[in-house]
């Protein structure tokens, strides 16, 4: 797997390929780099529709001159206490926070967001969180502000009476539902419009049809949500976790 920094030549094929709206992974296939590579350069300079290939070397050139020198990436990375492979682990949650950037979080949300998930417990305190990212505490508040307002994250308190930020399987479920929500005020804003511009003119017909189209995804989101609940609930197998729930009958009799 190639290393070192993108070259112009292959920022430039990367804008080429975003122009004719390939995917990441075959940008990354055409260039020999991994596909967050590809994902990374993208959301970090202007995002899919902003992505401008001189503009982003330039830019890469400013960092690296600002950036203090990285430490020797030759040494070992110090052990872990579960006994995982650091560097493995590191470069998981560099890819995982990518992906998650592309889903539309900034770098810091996703950054914690990403070590919340990553945590066998699920939960950590804000200085542990500044403390594993090497920021500020004010950058963590911020940042877990924004998750809480999107129910990706929730807080508790621990015995020490400390706030905890938590991730669980029934948030998930809960931001699935608040996104399907979001909808709804959307759907009223557009009503109000076909109210206002006349239910037969050319423009309330258009506001009637995205409201009904947005009702038609908040309820399809809401009930697979409701249906798909038990598997954020369950363990599951290596020979059943890619069966959807109510499946599991048929695809025995397939084998």
């Amino acid at each position: 797997m190639p290393g070192g920094r993108l070259t112009q030549q292959e920022r430039q094929q990367i804008a080429l390929g975003l122009t004719d709206s390939l995917p990441y992974a075959e940008i990354a296939r055409r260039l020999d780099r991994p596909t967050s590579t590809v994902t990374r350069e993208v959301m970090r300079n202007g995002g899919p529709n902003g992505y401008r290939a001189d503009l982003a070397h330039h830019a890469t050139e400013r960092r690296a001159h600002r950036r203090k020198p990285a430490p020797s990436r030759g040494a070992e990375a110090a052990p872990r206490p579960d006994g995982r492979d650091a560097q493995a682990v590191a470069d998981y949650e560099e890819a995982f926070t990518t992906v998650v950037m592309a889903s539309g979080l900034n770098r810091m949300g996703a950054r914690v967001l990403t070590n919340l998930f990553l945590t066998d417990s699920g939960s950590l305190t804000a200085s542990e969180l500044a403390q594993r990212l090497q920021v500020s505490p004010a950058s963590i508040s911020k940042a877990i502000t924004f998750l809480e307002s999107q129910s990706l994250v929730r807080r508790e308190r621990d015995e020490r009476r400390r706030d905890r930020y938590v991730v669980d399987d029934e948030l998930f479920f809960q931001a699935t539902i608040a996104s399907a929500r979001a909808n709804d005020h959307l759907v009223a804003i557009a009503r109000q419009g076909v109210a206002l511009l006349g239910a037969h003119t050319p423009a309330a017909v258009r506001l009637e049809n995205i409201a009904r189209f947005l009702d038609f995804i908040s309820e399809s989101i809401t009930r697979a949500a409701e249906q798909a609940r038990e598997v954020l609930r369950s363990r599951p197998s290596t020979a059943t976790s890619h069966v959807p729930p109510g499946h599991s009958d048929q695809a025995a009799t397939r084998s």
